[in-house]
């Protein structure tokens, strides 16, 4: 599958980058230039509340902030469902027709009531021009489409497996693949 904005990237066992292993990452840009993302499926212990306390109601159980990478761990990412793809809020910036992300810094009260989940990620997944196409070829990556409601799942730690799951023909089998065929 080709790399685009709304995809997921779903870690092989053959990554063994720390960062990554068992990850399933959201696709939020992809450009020339390279590609961001968030990883869904890592989630602090540290509460939305005790570090952007205007979004504590806002923002789907967990209420806790996401691990959304390596890379720029001290900033924050709100990635979002609309309730109504033709009302964007103001700060919205679309990444699928109804995914995409919330400027933290717009007042809560001009989202109020137009989301219909939102997730608050410290950091991002990023790679530079070309990183990624090599990284799915050498296949560190599955690519594959997105439902709406991956990211805001209650129980973030069985994406990867459901995910790998719902996947058409052998894809899906890879979900009991082990880390190392040759000592099966």
């Amino acid at each position: 599958m080709q790399l685009a904005s709304g995809m997921l990237l779903v870690a092989t066992p053959a990554l063994q980058d720390p960062n990554f292993v068992e990850t399933v990452v959201l696709l939020l840009d992809v450009n020339d230039e390279g590609a961001l993302g968030v990883v869904l499926n890592r989630p602090t212990q540290v509460l939305v509340a005790d570090v952007l306390e205007p979004w504590r109601d806002v923002v789907v159980e967990p209420e806790v902030l996401f691990r959304g990478g390596p890379v720029g761990t001290d900033g924050a990412l709100a990635v979002a469902r609309l309730r109504d793809p033709d009302e964007p809020p103001v700060g919205w910036r679309p990444v699928t027709s109804v995914l995409g992300m919330v400027d933290l810094d717009t007042p809560t009260e001009l989202v109020d009531g137009s989301l219909a989940a939102m997730r608050v990620f410290a950091g991002y997944a990023g790679w530079g021009a070309g990183q990624l196409a090599g990284e799915v070829e050498e296949g560190s990556w599955y690519v594959v489409s997105s439902e709406a409601a991956d990211a805001f799942r209650g129980d973030p730690d069985g994406l990867w497996r459901d995910v790998m799951r719902r996947q058409p023909g052998m894809l899906a089998w890879h979900v009991n693949r082990p880390v190392d065929p040759d000592l099966n």
